[in-house]
């Protein structure tokens, strides 16, 4: 390896003439001593040479990067660069390289050992008095920590922010509930807008579960039929996400079924139980779910009209885009509906 200080002199420069011999030596020994011994990670690079090389590289930057000196010595700095480097931050350096001038940049590196960094990088160009290029000075910092907290701080906010909308959707559906159910019995009124909030509650809890951004179907199924026996309905279904925007009218949508069935369907009389299931359609591009009693009377869902039958019809329409059929075979009912892929497939966020 070349002695760093041989380098180093070059980039202070020499002193002027008449200086003593000391203290030329002096000089050179502090500049070197100050670049080892600080704890910002630095380099210094010859663009007269091929392919602009290292030719001195402090402990704090073998440190960081966990190379040794002599691996790093004659190499040009890209190797720090690896798969998820932002080509543009490259770009970038490459750019103020050829118009040698001066640029900050925060970009992706990794260490010998494969682990990832934030690097905010300085480059430098050095020039002797001529104004002629020499050297490039180039300082790191890892601010991986800072980056994290940031991008923390950023999720926190837009999660805040849609929890916020979310909770309005919430009271914008209790309003709808509140003031369309039939309220000539007051009982049956409490009775009905308490139910209907509790199965929004269960589907905020699915929701949460979920990280606030989705739901599993299954999952908001469960939720709403196991308050009425779980044990007599059939769940069955593929894996499908539920977005935030879809997850509380899905559990509605739900609620408004098994409630039904519980009163007046499969479920109102012993031996009577439920079939829930659901499959991909791709030529459909959509969800088709089915609900099929079996074991009770006609239910009065359709042949009253009711809120009930209401509820879920403008849940399937308006908020999941979808279609519905409604069926009163002797079995029970049964619906069947459709849910487009695009409105469950909508990331966070989507209306």
């Amino acid at each position: 390896m070349n002695n760093p200080a041989d380098h180093l002199s070059e980039i202070v420069g020499d002193p002027p003439a008449a200086a003593a011999t000391h203290a030329l030596h002096d000089r050179r020994e502090l500049a070197l001593v100050a670049v080892e011994r600080t704890r910002m990670p630095m380099v210094v690079t010859n663009p007269r040479h091929p392919d602009n090389p290292i030719v001195l590289a402090n402990k704090a930057f073998l440190y960081l990067s966990g190379y040794s000196a002599d691996e790093v010595i004659g190499r040009n700095c890209r190797f720090l660069q690896g798969p998820d480097t932002a080509p543009e931050s490259v770009a970038a350096i490459r750019e103020a390289l050829a118009s040698e001038h001066e640029i900050t940049i925060e970009m992706l590196n990794y260490r010998k050992d494969g682990s990832g960094f934030w690097n905010e990088l300085c480059l430098s160009p050095v020039r002797d008095e001529a104004g002629c290029l020499n050297y490039y000075f180039g300082s790191q910092l890892d601010v991986t920590a800072r980056r994290e907290a940031r991008e923390l701080q950023a999720a926190e906010t837009r999660l805040l922010r849609e929890l916020d909308h979310r909770a309005l959707n919430v009271l914008a559906v209790v309003q709808g509930i509140v003031r369309q159910t039939p309220a000539d019995d007051p009982k049956r009124y409490a009775r009905t807008v308490q139910a209907r909030v509790q199965a929004l509650a269960r589907a905020h809890a699915a929701l949460a579960e979920g990280g606030w951004t989705h739901a599993p179907l299954s999952r908001l199924i469960y939720l709403e039929v196991e308050p009425y026996g779980a044990q007599n309905v059939s769940i069955q279904g593929p894996a499908v996400r539920v977005p935030a925007s879809l997850v509380q009218p899905i559990g509605l949508l739900i609620h408004e079924l098994i409630s039904n069935t519980a009163a007046h369907g499969a479920l109102s009389r012993p031996g009577g139980g439920v079939s829930v299931y659901w499959a991909d359609d791709p030529e459909a591009a959509s969800v088709q779910l089915h609900w099929v009693e079996h074991g009770g009377p006609v239910p009065r869902l359709g042949q009253a009209g009711g809120f009930g039958s209401r509820i879920i019809e403008g849940i399937v329409k308006r908020q999941l885009g979808g279609n519905l059929h409604l069926n009163w075979p002797e079995s029970g009912l049964q619906a069947d509906l459709s849910i487009p892929r695009s409105k469950l497939d909508r990331p966070l966020g989507s209306a």
